[in-house]
């Protein structure tokens, strides 16, 4: 599956222990991330300072299911469920 442009749930909903840039010490989840534009669009797609985490997320129905709104309810859950 390719990631649905303009979704950005994976920038909002997990937490973030990695520096990116703007964000030294990473982000809560919940807390949207600083290059997300407001398009929800990575700002630092394709950047060698995107932090690997972020380019090494693969999108898949288990995660993204078929809309934007349901991924971010269960990537929500997941990173809840992982604390």
């Amino acid at each position: 599956m390719d990631c649905r442009l303009g979704c950005g749930a994976c920038c909002i909903a997990p937490s973030i222990t990695s520096p990116i840039p703007g964000m030294p010490d990473g982000k809560p989840a919940g807390e949207r991330c600083i290059q997300l534009n407001d398009d929800n669009l990575c700002k630092l797609f394709g950047d060698p300072s995107r932090p690997k985490v972020c380019s090494d997320f693969t999108a898949t129905i288990d995660v993204c299911s078929t809309s934007n709104e349901q991924a971010l309810w269960l990537i929500t859950d997941l990173e809840s469920s992982t604390c």
